[in-house]
């Protein structure tokens, strides 16, 4: 990852953490608390990519895990996000945008369940029953249901942040906000290919067009 990129993750990750631990975590919601920091890492793999995705994933539970008032083994919500942060990477369109923003949100929900499951499984391997007590039926649906609601207002603002960072020239023509766009509604980005063709044809026109007035200039 370029220093940039690894800046602005730290200060995402850190600011989520603390929002997480300090506001988030305190609201006494029921069943699962609303997952900031998983929403971030997504919408930095979204952007980054899968390998990226995965080492911000692993810095992100490891800081998690540090973090009080953790109660858990450390290496356990490190473990699921970079899992998750992998796979959420796999999502990253290859030209920079989101044709459909029912992509985002699938991913939205899957990584909530997916995550509450494994780290479930995990707690299970290492001796934490925690979550039988609480009931895990109710902790996959209040986090799918949570972090649906907070995602509008987090992913997209943190993808067209991290999109400044992403040097990439087709990205970058295609305009910096379409990745964000892509979330709210679909088909809002300019598509590069169009454009290559629109410009293709123009260019025959006027060579063909010159063509002709040099035979007629020849006839004369």
């Amino acid at each position: 990852m370029r220093l940039n990129r690894i800046l602005l993750s730290v200060v995402l990750v850190v600011v989520a953490l603390v929002v997480q631990v300090s506001v988030l975590a305190r609201l006494q919601l029921p069943g699962a608390v609303p997952d900031l920091l998983l929403l971030v890492v997504l919408a930095l793999a979204f952007v980054y990519g899968h390998v990226s995705g995965a080492l911000i994933g692993f810095g992100a539970g490891l800081l998690a895990d540090l973090a009080p008032p953790a109660d858990h083994a450390a290496g356990r919500y490190a473990l699921v996000l970079c899992v998750i942060g992998y796979l959420a990477g796999l999502l990253k369109p290859e030209n920079g945008q989101l044709k459909s923003a029912m992509v985002p949100m699938i991913g939205v929900v899957a990584a909530a369940i997916g995550s509450t499951l494994l780290y479930a499984l995990v707690g299970a391997l290492v001796g934490d029953t925690a979550a039988r007590h609480v009931g895990l039926g109710s902790l996959l649906f209040t986090a799918a249901v949570y972090d649906l609601l907070l995602a509008p207002f987090v992913v997209p603002l943190v993808m067209a942040v991290a999109r400044r960072t992403v040097n990439d020239p087709l990205a970058e023509t295609s305009g910096g906000g379409d990745v964000a766009a892509g979330w709210l509604a679909s088909g809002t980005g300019l598509r590069i290919g169009s454009q290559r063709g629109g410009l293709r044809v123009k260019a025959a026109r006027s060579r063909a067009a010159r063509a002709g007035r040099i035979k007629g200039v020849k006839r004369l």
